[in-house]
């Protein structure tokens, strides 16, 4: 692939913007170092440059990236900001990605990574974003029922009853049919661990009040078989490898 059309795909703009950037000197190849010596940074000022882009890391005006064929994004979201790209009250979660990822080229109408699911605004933890469009139906689709723990701490002590009332189902005024968790269990009087395999808008605050309690806080810790990185701060978001990969779709 030549050069200027992988920075294309990688999100740095359009052909002729990626071309500039590599004629300006500011794109370097990584070049793995003879025996013991260091891998080194040599600059590359042609764009047709044929490159091998598996394992391919380059840097572009100074900062280190590597070559994805599809964007697999794990974010810690935080409070105060919208899953949305076109927020009505609080700044997007996609202000707190890299420029290159938003711009990403797309098959559709929308550049770059899309969020896998929407976390209220109030809500913090685990977020999924990718550009392919096959991962993004496997891990949203209400029929590969993919597991996700929510943290909840409640207003009021969660009782026996109330956490029995959560796992038989509790019916919620748009839909007759009843919402259950698949788990819950308790942490501390007014804390819980609640597993859903479904999405609905305001999901778990509309179950916790169905039993006569209240969210005071929630935080989604997993996503099928992958845990929120202890070391991800809130704001950050990281690369999902193949072995992190795995554990979502074996869910």
């Amino acid at each position: 692939m030549q050069l200027q059309d992988l920075l294309f795909t990688q999100g740095f703009g359009t052909r002729r913007v990626c071309a500039g950037l590599v004629q300006r000197g500011f794109v370097a190849l990584q070049q793995q170092g003879d025996g013991d010596a260091p891998a080194r940074w040599l600059i590359c000022d042609d764009p047709a440059a044929d490159v091998q882009e598996d394992g391919l890391r380059f840097m572009v005006q100074g900062q280190a990236w590597e070559y994805h064929r599809h964007a697999y994004i794990a974010m810690h979201k935080p409070a105060g900001v919208e899953c949305s790209q076109k927020p009505s009250a609080y700044p997007s979660v996609y202000s707190l990605l890299a420029a290159p990822l938003r711009q990403r080229p797309a098959k559709g109408a929308v550049q770059g990574v899309q969020a896998i699911g929407r976390l209220d605004q109030d809500t913090t933890g685990l977020l999924l974003l990718s550009d392919d469009g096959q991962f993004i139906h496997r891990m949203s689709s209400p029929k590969k029922q993919v597991p996700k723990v929510y943290r909840v701490t409640a207003k009021h002590p969660v009782s026996d009853a109330q956490i029995e009332r959560l796992l038989a189902g509790v019916v919620l005024d748009d839909d007759p049919r009843p919402v259950q968790a698949a788990t819950c269990e308790r942490r501390q009087d007014h804390v819980i661990d609640l597993t859903l395999t479904s999405g609905k808008y305001h999901q778990v605050k509309r179950m916790l009040a169905a039993v006569g309690n209240r969210v005071e806080a929630l935080h989604r810790s997993r996503i099928g078989g992958l845990q929120l990185p202890p070391d991800l701060a809130p704001g950050a978001w990281c690369w999902l490898y193949h072995a992190q990969l795995e554990s979502l779709r074996q869910a």
